[in-house]
């Protein structure tokens, strides 16, 4: 594995693992009053597309930061929609 594809990684660790308290606050109290719902449709929509770009260029950081992501924004998306 090359150093560019290490520092990819650890650079999608930080920042995909930087939502998880978030999704875990909004699983736990349901609470999403703090929550933009056009910001959360608009940064899920974006991390799709990140997703489908990591993807279709090969690059696994991006991919798996954007996959995981992905499912932590949709979760707090689905609870914003939920629970207004």
């Amino acid at each position: 594995m090359s150093l560019v594809t290490i520092i990819g990684l650890l650079a999608a660790f930080g920042t995909t693992v930087s939502f998880l308290p978030q999704a875990v606050k909004t699983i736990q109290t349901k609470d999403t009053s703090g929550i933009s719902l056009p910001m959360y449709i608009l940064f899920t929509a974006g991390t799709l597309l990140w997703l489908i770009y990591g993807i279709m260029s090969g690059s696994m950081p991006v991919a798996v930061a954007n996959a995981i992501t992905l499912i932590f924004a949709a979760i707090i998306l689905i609870y914003k929609i939920r629970y207004k």
